[in-house]
């Protein structure tokens, strides 16, 4: 029992880094986010430090996983995805899987307001894909800006310069599909008749 104990416990520090890297984080975006100090962190991801429940909730939380997922239990063959929004700068993001690594998808509602958010265009390495299901949503990308309306869709490398936000004071709300560089969405449809 001790054996199996130890061998989970020195699989958390991968499993905590590797969760950090999939999401593009840093130590220190992460030390923010949870309050836990970035030298524990660094510990913690390198098998120096055994973590414990004080420490792995609020990363839990961070990275929007069950505490199954940083503690490597095993499956209990349940293949319903349990749904954990995540308030940040504003906007809920409701990741729709398993954020175990790849394709990673949300769904993110942008809340209505009198005032529209100013574009910060951001880069990092990947591939986006992202449908409007409600509302408008204005895209800067590079040198174009864009209001993509309901039922529309875009697809851009994320090493462009990139920003998104509400295109009126109404509310928002869309899907985004976004995977490390290279990873593309391959959408099929039936040719027209």
């Amino acid at each position: 029992m001790a054996d199996e104990t130890e061998q989970v416990l020195s699989g958390v520090g991968p499993r905590l880094r590797a969760l950090r890297l999939q999401r593009g984080r840093t130590l220190a975006e992460l030390a923010e986010a949870t309050g836990i100090s970035l030298s524990t962190l660094s510990r913690l991801e390198s098998g120096q430090r055994r973590p414990n429940l004080e420490q792995l909730l609020p990363l839990a939380r961070a990275h929007a996983v069950p505490l199954d997922e940083l503690v490597g239990a095993p499956a209990t063959g349940d293949p319903r995805i349990h749904l954990r929004p995540v308030k940040r700068n504003g906007q809920t993001y409701v990741p729709l899987g398993s954020g175990a690594g790849g394709l990673q998808a949300f769904k993110i509602m942008l809340p209505g307001g009198p005032s529209l958010p100013q574009p910060d265009p951001q880069v990092h390495e990947g591939h986006e894909w992202m449908y409007v299901l409600r509302g408008s949503l204005r895209l800067v990308l590079g040198e174009r800006d864009f209001v993509l309306k309901q039922g529309e869709a875009a697809e851009f490398d994320t090493r462009t310069p990139h920003w998104f936000g509400r295109a009126t004071t109404e509310s928002a709300e869309f899907l985004t599909l976004f995977g490390p560089q290279g990873e593309r969405m391959h959408v099929r449809a039936a040719p027209a008749r």
